[in-house]
């Protein structure tokens, strides 16, 4: 097995100090901060050890390249962007926090997704729709990595897709600032320039994440070893499961506890060197 292990500030020696707890010497730099070491066994020493010293690691097969990936679908607050949009849309109409409690409850899974949503948007109603564009231009960030993680996919032609609990309206303009090839997320109903507090169409939730994954996957003709995917909450488990490399990015324990890996404390551009 492969032992990535990574961190914003590990060093030679912590990497060392691993590949020591994992009975290898067989360590190839990947980057000022990251490490791959090979032939790693697991060790009980490693996970307390990253802890302490906020270090992402993780165990792959040896022979993962990223060029071989035909799909990689990620969700998008909180992941692809730094914000959960819906929450700042809730700062503007004056109610964050009611809608970030219940935000965070739906994405630790303590919560029906859809019934926690449109709780969410109704709190919404007779905002103005102007109130999208505001977060979307003063608020949105990507998340540190993003830019090379697309990048990467570019050049390996590696599809992208973003699947999202949350609105169109963010999921389309990302789409085309950043050539994602497909999205899926949930409509907000206006009238007059306003929200009405209402979602249009059926919402999309873990069982629509996973339906258009598996869609795409089928579109493209990929195996499931050819796809991956990252997630943070609760709602793209589904999703997750589906996919031969799952990635749990800052994620919720419960998402941790059932993906292939976990980025705790890295950029996207982390998700790169776990692959050959």
């Amino acid at each position: 097995m492969n032992l990535i292990v990574q961190g914003p500030a590990a060093t030679a020696a912590q990497a060392e100090a691993l590949a020591h707890f994992a009975g290898s010497a067989a360590i190839s730099p990947l980057g000022p901060h990251a490490w791959r070491i090979r032939k790693a066994a697991p060790s009980d020493e490693i996970a307390p050890y990253c802890e302490k010293t906020r270090i992402d690691f993780a165990f792959l097969p040896e022979g993962r390249k990223f060029a071989d990936l035909k799909l990689l679908a990620m969700d998008m607050d909180s992941t692809l962007i730094t914000i959960e949009c819906i929450d700042e849309l809730g700062d503007m109409a004056g109610c964050k926090t009611e809608i970030a409690s219940i935000t965070a409850q739906a994405m630790r899974g303590e919560l029906d997704y859809p019934q926690s949503l449109r709780k969410r948007v109704g709190l919404l109603k007779g905002l103005p729709e102007s109130a999208l564009t505001r977060v979307y231009e003063e608020r949105l960030r990507l998340t540190p990595g993003a830019e090379q993680l697309i990048a990467a996919c570019r050049k390996h032609n590696v599809k992208l897709l973003l699947v999202s609990g949350g609105f169109t309206f963010f999921t389309g303009r990302l789409k085309q600032r950043l050539g994602i090839d497909y999205t899926i997320s949930n409509v907000l109903a206006t009238r007059d320039g306003k929200l009405t507090g209402e979602l249009v169409g059926e919402i999309v939730d873990a069982e629509a994440k996973a339906k258009e994954f598996s869609a795409v996957v089928a579109e493209l003709g990929a195996q499931r070893a050819e796809t991956a995917a990252i997630g943070d909450g609760a709602n793209d488990l589904k999703m997750m499961a589906l996919a031969g490399t799952s990635i749990a990015f800052h994620a919720k324990p419960v998402v941790r506890e059932q993906a292939t890996c976990a980025i705790n404390w890295s950029g996207l551009d982390a998700v790169l060197n776990l692959f050959e």
